[in-house]
């Protein structure tokens, strides 16, 4: 090994493991995920392997991908979704996923420190700028990335003032003089900006344990630039270990440039991992959850991810950077686009190899198809390349792939000394170690 550091893992609680044709499975349980006890069972066991934090992305849309032969149908408001498993957990973190572009800031700075006060100190916040779904809040297009982002730092700035704007040691509770809150630590925020004007203070105090640590998902440059201002973790897309490693040290670089320490953020990738008892069987789980993408839905995927149209080419004919459309073109992904430009430009691959990637059938993550073992030196591997500080595990294929992530992968990452085996605090900045 190249580092003793221990690795940082939370778990989505996105159904991932019925992906595809996963949820006909008859170990698939979707008959249960439409209620919290499920959830609550899967965080109590996450909470019983010492995990970091567990995680649930949001969509303020339904697309026709998420309704017909898949089981996705969109998702609970998250923030009501940890409230409840806040009263059946202890320790773990709790991020949940708010969009800064349909949100105002004074809500949202209210909902999270309500969570983070009835989670005593394990909630954080997943920036999201959101790349669909204007047509559910106004009549207007989805605002270009450059005015989302801009957007974004000033709706963060906005809610960490508020947080502030109300310290917990402004409560007092002097039974003697009969002051229950000083007064002149609660002050208003008297912000006016380009998208927001709020006056403040909060309706509640801060939590003792201090900010609600913050993360974000941006990979694009412009992405990048706000993570590495702003996060404390990175919610990170690399299908590969380069584009891992150039990304971490990206980061970490920016992050000295906007006079940050550049181990204050944590690089997690999405870790969709196939386990399964035998490599056959692994491999098997993963056909499944992509077996209902047809060539149509691909190359449609493809054309909306960043404007490449392959239609008329034959699957075996190579893809080259003068093929590419322009790189400044509204697309619905800039982060997907940007990983999708760099593969081909380096591999000039195939169409075929094209329509298998991660950034078309999925969401860029990082995918481990095998046994324990080899998910386990996929993870050492690139820990040791400096690709990751952690990962975000995304079950595929069925339960028992989340059974052996629990009963086998990590009691062998903590064997390894990379993970831990007891919690060393309480709250979510504990656990992060911010």
């Amino acid at each position: 090994m190249t580092s003793n550091k221990q690795l940082c893992i939370g778990l989505s609680l996105n159904a991932t493991w019925n992906k595809g044709d996963g949820w006909r499975r008859p170990d698939s349980g979707v008959e249960q995920t439409g209620s919290i006890n499920y959830y609550i069972h899967w965080a109590k066991i996450a909470e019983n392997s010492k995990l970091d934090f567990l995680f649930r992305a949001d969509y303020l849309y339904i697309s026709p991908q998420m309704l017909g032969d898949s089981s996705n149908f969109g998702s609970p408001d998250p923030t009501l979704f940890f409230a409840a498993i806040a009263c059946e957990t202890n320790r773990i973190g709790l991020v949940t996923t708010i969009s800064t572009t349909f949100n105002p800031p004074y809500v949202v700075a209210r909902q999270l420190q309500s969570l983070n006060w009835l989670s005593q100190g394990r909630a954080g916040w997943n920036i999201v700028t959101s790349i669909e779904g204007a047509d559910n809040f106004s009549d207007s297009p989805m605002p270009s990335p450059q005015e989302r982002y801009a957007k974004a730092a000033e709706f963060t700035d906005v809610v960490c003032k508020l947080w502030e704007s109300f310290p917990n040691q402004a409560i007092v509770i002097d039974r003697q003089s009969g002051m229950f809150t000083d007064k002149a630590q609660v002050n208003a925020i008297h912000h006016s900006g380009e998208f927001f004007s709020v006056k403040g203070p909060l309706t509640l105090p801060s939590h003792e344990s201090g900010r609600i640590p913050l993360f974000q998902a941006g990979a694009s440059d412009i992405g990048r630039n706000f993570a590495s201002s702003v996060a404390d973790a990175i919610f990170a897309a690399m299908p590969d270990l380069e584009s891992g490693v150039e990304l971490r040290n990206d980061l970490r670089s920016r992050a000295m440039e906007h006079g940050r320490d550049p181990d204050a953020i944590k690089v997690l990738p999405g870790l969709y991992f196939f386990l399964a008892d035998t490599h056959e069987e692994a491999l098997e789980l993963h056909k499944a959850s992509h077996s209902h993408l047809s060539l149509e839905r691909r190359l449609a995927s493809l054309q909306s991810v960043m404007g490449l149209d392959l239609n008329d080419l034959p699957m075996d004919q190579r893809v080259t950077a003068g093929m590419l459309p322009d790189a400044n073109q509204t697309v619905r992904s800039r982060t997907h686009a940007e990983l999708l430009r760099r593969y081909i430009i380096k591999y000039q691959p195939t169409v075929r190899e094209i329509l298998d990637r991660p950034e078309v059938v999925g969401s860029a993550h990082w995918v481990s198809v095998g046994t324990v073992e080899t998910v386990l030196n996929d993870i050492i591997e690139r820990l040791e390349a400096g690709a990751i500080d952690g990962f975000i595990a995304l079950p595929g294929g069925s339960e028992r792939s989340m059974e052996l992530f629990f009963e086998e992968l990590i009691p062998e990452l903590v064997d390894r000394g990379l993970f831990r085996s007891e919690y060393a605090g309480e709250t979510l900045r504990d656990h992060l170690d911010i």
